[in-house]
């Protein structure tokens, strides 16, 4: 957690493994016996919390909603609060926003495989579209969240987002 604690003081162009050595107490050896270089351990570190949330939302039940979804999701958010924080709030890492809007366009649609039968399966060519305005619409709502002071809980947020995304999903996909 050294890395994420710099980020919140400076640019992660600016963090030096010696600075990440010197917070971690730690040596650079030891650091580099796990990681190539600060962007790996970055990568790591990112890859870490997209499989935990991953792993969260395979373990939810197949008839949770969006605000189900969006509570696990908030909940995940301030326990590694410090993690969101600096990778969203701050300067953060593009890297990181790429990776975090993957994993909710691979949640919506997966979510969209779900549907019951009769309703539009498959992505038009315009339901691409509307899969990353709404996955760049939560991670903007998320961005947004950190960057001030989670002003609401995450129940209030789950409820919040799970009804713009019920209400935008339905016009995508009509009940049949």
């Amino acid at each position: 957690m050294a890395v994420i604690e710099l980020m919140i003081e400076k640019n992660f162009d600016q963090i030096t493994i010696q600075d990440i050595s010197d917070r971690a107490d730690v040596s650079r050896r030891t650091i580099y016996l796990h990681y190539m270089d600060k962007f790996d351990l970055l990568d790591k570190l990112i890859e870490e919390h997209i499989d935990e949330m991953r792993e969260l939302c395979d373990s939810t039940d197949d008839d949770a909603d969006y605000t189900d979804m969006g509570l696990l999701w908030f909940e995940y958010f301030e326990s590694h609060s410090l993690f969101f924080s600096a990778l969203l709030a701050s300067k953060g890492s593009p890297f990181f926003r790429n990776r975090f809007l993957e994993f909710f366009l691979q949640e919506l649609k997966k979510k969209e495989n779900d549907l019951p039968e009769g309703s539009n399966q498959g992505l038009t060519d315009g339901e691409d579209v509307d899969f990353q305005f709404l996955g760049a619409a939560i991670v903007g709502v998320v961005e947004w969240w950190f960057k001030n002071g989670k002003p609401h809980p995450p129940s209030f947020m789950a409820g919040r987002l799970g009804s713009l995304l019920e209400r935008n999903l339905e016009a995508v996909f009509p009940p049949a």
